[in-house]
């Protein structure tokens, strides 16, 4: 595209906060772009039933956002709070207007959701192998760390894991203490570590459910969010740990096969053929165990920090999330 076509739509770019009415056109441009990018044969199609651009928007609204050319919206970009922990993403612009600063003026609003939740460790998961990207997110400080892997295996079904509980199955006077429990756990894993939200878009917007792994101490061993069929992240036929996590600590590898093994019996519960889950390759042991349960890589990418640092992904953390 010329240069003074590139000035021209790049000056001619408004960002605002994402509305319903747009979420159809959004949703088409996130399959589009990541279908076109990655080279598959029918870009729209691209993520099947899964749904990231309506389930996002719901959970926060407020931290969704679209970037618009003379009123039509050509891409979005999504915020997510986690306590002390922030990221961001899917981030995607319309094919044709790649390369022309839409995405630079998409990461503005989200910086600045970070200023105002004051998250301590930011992050973001992209291609590995795109320098564009690595580039476009370090100018704004985020700086390439381990890869990580996104997983699968097909669900087999096993004895039902003891101590088990299901959030959506609680009481909702219960569902308080819940919360409470779960962000003892997260805390314990990195200071200020919160999945509240989380739990509570999935109950909300019937995606999944929340596995709580009780423990002997009246606290929690493990927890795992997860996506569950068509119209939530994991799509059809798929069970998705969003986020998982056990206590660490002496025991911890122990707690962790408890965790698959409850994950599992989900999926399996549900009627899904297949369990995905991400895990980043810095936590060697947790990758290892999976590798040996049979899940195998059938996407990677690389997560990128603000700041340079490991956050919750060392070789001694027992946590599944992707950062997608």
């Amino acid at each position: 595209m010329p240069v003074a076509k590139r000035t021209s739509v790049a000056a001619s770019v408004s960002v605002r906060p994402l509305v319903e009415p747009d979420l159809d056109r959004a949703d088409e441009i996130f399959r589009v772009a990541f279908g076109t990018f990655l080279g598959a044969p029918e870009p729209e199609t691209f993520f099947g039933t899964a749904d990231y651009v309506r389930t996002r928007w719901a959970a926060d609204p407020h931290a969704a956002f679209a970037a618009t050319v003379e009123g039509e919206v050509v891409g979005s970009n999504f915020a997510a709070n986690w306590g002390s922990v922030g990221y961001f993403g899917p981030l995607t612009v319309r094919p044709d207007l790649w390369d022309q600063g839409v995405g630079r003026r998409l990461m503005e609003p989200v910086m600045a959701c970070f200023d105002t939740w004051e998250n301590r460790h930011l992050g973001l998961f992209t291609f590995a192998h795109s320098p564009k990207h690595l580039e476009l997110y370090r100018r704004y400080g985020f700086w390439p760390r381990f890869l990580t892997a996104i997983m699968k295996k097909q669900a087999a079904a096993g004895a039902a894991v003891p101590g088990r509980v299901l959030y959506g199955e609680l009481a909702a006077a219960e569902r308080p203490h819940a919360l409470s429990l779960s962000r003892a756990l997260t805390g314990a894993v990195y200071e200020g570590l919160s999945l509240e939200r989380e739990i509570m878009a999935v109950q909300a917007q019937g995606l999944g459910d929340t596995i709580l792994l009780e423990g002997a101490d009246s606290g929690l061993d493990g927890l795992a969010v997860c996506h569950c069929g068509a119209g939530s992240e994991a799509g059809e036929d798929v069970c998705f740990v969003k986020f998982g996590a056990v206590r660490p600590g002496p025991d911890a590898a122990d707690r962790f096969e408890r965790l698959l093994d409850a994950c599992e019996h989900l999926a399996t519960e549900k009627g899904l053929g297949q369990l995905d889950a991400g895990m980043n390759l810095a936590r060697q042991d947790a990758y290892r165990r999976m590798v040996d349960r049979g899940f195998r890589t059938w996407l990677q990418g690389v997560t990128m920090h603000k700041p340079n640092e490991p956050g919750y992904s060392h070789p001694d953390a027992y946590v599944i999330d992707d950062w997608r």
